[in-house]
């Protein structure tokens, strides 16, 4: 039998175990996934993970700035996708409140979930939320209200980010925050 040419080579083990505690923590929680149930869904034994990881904070940590690179990327795209405009924001968080996996902000909900036995959640969260506050800046025309328009809009779009994992009906959400970027854009 030959070998079949398409197939990938495994993934190292640091990121196989980084990509399941991406999925694992952001879909069920910080607190509720424990390293056994990273370890046995990345396959990998607790040598390895020990190896790759001394605790489960570093990993939490690792986690945290992963998903801020891979939300980043991906929020930068989508509001180019979508017009590169302030106007952007809005059919860009639709698009990811609508995703089936959409749990909210990974940010916010480790700041809730674990910020006082780790502060450096809080510390990636603030930068986290600087980035994304620079990325909606450079949707706006210059000037003087520049940068506190762009931190309101960015309040806006976390409120909406909170009122998407509640609310019964979404389009509710995405209306609110259309006329908020409305006003603002004005």
């Amino acid at each position: 039998m030959h070998a079949d040419k398409t197939a990938r080579p495994p993934r190292p083990a640091r990121e196989r175990i980084l990509t399941t505690a991406h999925d694992l923590f952001y879909r069920d929680g910080i607190r509720a996934t424990g390293i056994d149930a990273v370890i046995a869904a990345a396959g990998v034994t607790k040598v390895t993970f020990y190896r790759h990881f001394a605790s489960k904070n570093d990993l939490i940590v690792a986690y945290l700035e992963y998903r801020h690179e891979r939300w980043m990327r991906w929020f930068t795209d989508a509001l180019r996708r979508h017009g590169g405009s302030v106007r952007a924001l809005v059919p860009a968080l639709a698009e990811w409140f609508r995703s089936a996996d959409y749990r909210g902000c990974a940010f916010i909900n480790g700041v809730s979930e674990i910020a006082p036995a780790l502060p450096q959640v809080v510390e990636i969260t603030r930068r986290h939320k600087a980035d994304m506050e620079r990325a909606i800046a450079g949707l706006l025309p210059g000037g003087r209200r520049r940068a506190s328009l762009a931190r309101a809009l960015a309040l806006a779009v976390d409120g909406s980010i909170v009122q998407a994992q509640f609310r019964p009906d979404l389009d509710t959400v995405i209306g609110d925050l259309r006329r908020l970027v409305a006003a603002a854009a004005a």
